[in-house]
């Protein structure tokens, strides 16, 4: 099991504010784009990401962190061995992931998740 890569996620009602900044002043392209949620993606090794959302998807709150893993089963297993409760999913979205949602220690939401095959 390895993280792929690690997202946070700032709630906003208004995901339009975020191209003016992110896109225009900073030069972030768009690497998703739901309506709900916008994710710009930086340029260079670390190829930074960082997401704008007025919800979570499916009608969820908006998560701090969305962490990308190549084996969600595996985690999912380990989280709910150790105790940890999941607060959404694991659930299939239209959007091509296989996700859930748990706290971590510091009750911060992390959004779990793989893109499923094409």
């Amino acid at each position: 099991m390895s993280v792929t890569r690690i997202v946070p996620n700032i709630a906003t009602v208004d995901v339009g504010r975020a191209s003016a900044f992110y896109g225009d002043m900073l030069g972030m392209t768009i690497g998703m784009d739901h309506g709900w949620i916008v994710t710009f993606i930086g340029s260079g090794h670390a190829v930074p990401q960082v997401s704008f959302a007025s919800e979570g998807g499916s009608g969820t709150p908006v998560p701090d962190l969305s962490i990308e893993v190549d084996d969600l089963d595996s985690v999912h297993a380990r989280l709910v061995a150790a105790g940890h409760e999941i607060t959404y999913g694991p659930a299939h979205e239209p959007w091509g992931v296989h996700r859930f949602f748990v706290r971590d220690p510091f009750g911060r939401l992390l959004n779990i998740l793989s893109h499923e095959a094409a």
